[in-house]
C-alpha cells in the first residue's frame, strides 16, 4: 500500500503472503489512481520507505519514478547527540491506514474466493475512506 502523509492510500497491489515488499515496489508506484503532478526543484515529490526496501532495487526504482527517496539504511539510527532518537517513525501512517481497512470486516477475514474480488473490496474501501475524508473536511 502507498499513502500520502496524512494516510490516504493512493495504491494498493495484492500478492501472496510469502513474496517480499521490495519485489511489489514498482507495481505498487506504477498502481497510483491519481494524475501526479510532474516533480519540480521547487515542489520535489518524497518517497519514505522502510528498512525491507535498502537494496539497490528499491533504489533503482525510486530513482527511475523520479521521487526522492528516503529509505532509512539497515543498522542505521537516526541520533542526536545525546543519543535520543532525531526523527519519528513514519511508518505508523501506513499501518494507522492498514488498520482503517480491517475495519471492514470483509476484508479482515478474506471469503473470496477471487484475487480480484478481494482487491475491488480493498479499492471500495480506500474510496469510502477518501469520501469520509472530504465529508469530515467539509463540515468543519
Amino acid at each position: 500500500m502507498l499513502t500520502e502523509a496524512d494516510g490516504g492510500p493512493l495504491s494498493v497491489v495484492l500478492d501472496g503472503a510469502n513474496r517480499n515488499d521490495h519485489l511489489l515496489l514498482e507495481a505498487t508506484i506504477e498502481a497510483v489512481v491519481v494524475e501526479r503532478p510532474e516533480p519540480t526543484e521547487e515542489k520535489p515529490q518524497h518517497l519514505c520507505l522502510d528498512k525491507g526496501y535498502d537494496n539497490p532495487t528499491g533504489d533503482q526504482v525510486v530513482e527511475a519514478h523520479g521521487y526522492i527517496g528516503h529509505i532509512r539504511r539497515i543498522g542505521e539510527e537516526k541520533l542526536d547527540e545525546a543519543g535520543e532518537k532525531r526523527h519519528p517513525a513514519r511508518r505508523w501512517v501506513v499501518e494507522r491506514t492498514i488498520a482503517w481497512l480491517n475495519r471492514c470486516r470483509a476484508i479482515l477475514i478474506r471469503h473470496e474466493k477471487y484475487a480480484w474480488n478481494y482487491l475491488g473490496l480493498i479499492q471500495l474501501a480506500c474510496a469510502l475512506l477518501w469520501y469520509r475524508r472530504r465529508h469530515r473536511l467539509s463540515a468543519s
